[in-house]
């Protein structure tokens, strides 16, 4: 069977409307395989299919109940509201003969498939504008969750979790697998030096100060469907969708959208802290969330603009310690250059941090 025709009686399986006219690949997503496939009368909706990478996402029955459970409630809620075009701000998964929202093929794959929703973009670059406007929209999202009564579970487990992330750095640290430790003494210095503050989210967690809320979990703003005047619809690629802190969503972004340069950058003159970034980002994320946030995830949003680098700083030297086993690498000190990035980051925003806590006390007064 060629690969089309594979693709052909994947398709067969959902409960889709009108002839296909063409299958294109769709996208530069990393982890699922996405195609765009057309139909020929201009009445049939087009559709998105996706194989789901199931190395990364190993029970795919839960991912789906994830996503099922979340975009039922979204269109509940919107629908309540009375929001007119609802097909365009919330994603609608394709069933099959089982009910189920995916199928596994004879090889093993597993597929699901989407309404496509038309004359919509994604954003790859980020300004105030966009960047205000995706703090509104990932905070909308948890605001549209927050009194979701069915639980949902862990697709990645662990997946922001700092004391875990910690434990791995110190056990790569340990072993020394490669024999690189003597060129990083001052990295793990650093990063061993504020672990304890770092791993606050979790502290809190367990004195029960601290709520885990449904989260996107992967909030680039790529990951936002908007229309042709720049306006957010619909937020996209669910499969992080799970309990977690809102500091996730919240520093998340801020990670990417607010450093300078990419964090593959080498040439740390280049890196540097973008306020206007963050403070657009605040005021929209603030403004989405007051009704449900309570006064300790507020007050320790700051504790989350910097938590991301340093956990992500931490991950990218872990990996480096054991050889380079998870991250896709192009050059030997790939993952050291990305750590050194990170940490970069981290310190500018640890200088900043009274003039960040300042910021978001004061924001939305």
């Amino acid at each position: 069977m060629t690969g089309n025709e594979k693709i052909l009686k994947t398709i067969s399986a959902f409960a889709t409307e009108g002839n296909i006219a063409s299958i294109e690949p769709l996208g530069n997503g990393l982890i699922n395989d996405t195609f765009i496939v057309r139909t020929k009368a201009d009445d049939t909706p087009d559709y998105v299919l996706q194989r789901i990478n199931t190395k990364i996402f190993t029970n795919v029955e839960l991912l789906q109940h994830n996503i099922d459970t979340v975009t039922r409630h979204i269109r509940k809620k919107l629908e309540a509201e009375g929001i007119g075009d609802i097909n365009r701000r919330v994603l609608q998964f394709l069933a099959t003969e089982s009910g189920r929202t995916y199928t596994q093929d004879e090889d093993g794959d597993c597929w699901r498939m989407s309404v496509y929703i038309p004359e919509t973009q994604t954003l790859e670059t980020v300004d105030t504008k966009s960047s205000y406007s995706a703090g509104l929209a990932f905070g909308n999202f948890e605001s549209l969750l927050a009194d979701l009564d069915e639980p949902l579970g862990e697709t990645i487990p662990h997946f922001h979790d700092m004391e875990l992330r910690a434990k791995q750095l110190a056990d790569a640290v340990s072993e020394d697998r490669v024999g690189r430790l003597f060129d990083v003494s001052d990295e793990v210095s650093f990063i061993d030096s504020i672990s304890n503050d770092m791993c606050r989210g979790e502290q809190l967690f367990r004195e029960g100060l601290l709520p885990k809320r449904i989260c996107h979990c992967d909030t680039k703003v790529n990951n936002m469907l908007v229309d042709a005047n720049g306006n957010v619809l619909c937020i996209i690629d669910l499969d992080t969708v799970m309990p977690s802190f809102v500091f996730s969503d919240y520093g998340d972004f801020l990670r990417t959208a607010a450093n300078s340069a990419t964090e593959d950058e080498s040439d740390i003159d280049r890196i540097s802290f973008r306020e206007d970034i963050f403070k657009s980002f605040t005021e929209g994320y603030i403004r989405s969330t007051r009704d449900f946030l309570t006064d300790i995830e507020r007050n320790n949003l700051p504790y989350a603009v910097a938590l991301f680098p340093y956990m992500q700083a931490t991950r990218f030297l872990t990996d480096y310690l054991n050889g380079d086993v998870y991250y896709k690498t192009m050059f030997d000190e790939h993952n050291l250059v990305r750590t050194r990035n990170q940490l970069e980051l981290l310190r500018q925003i640890l200088e900043r941090m009274p003039a960040i806590e300042k910021f978001i006390r004061n924001c939305g007064e």
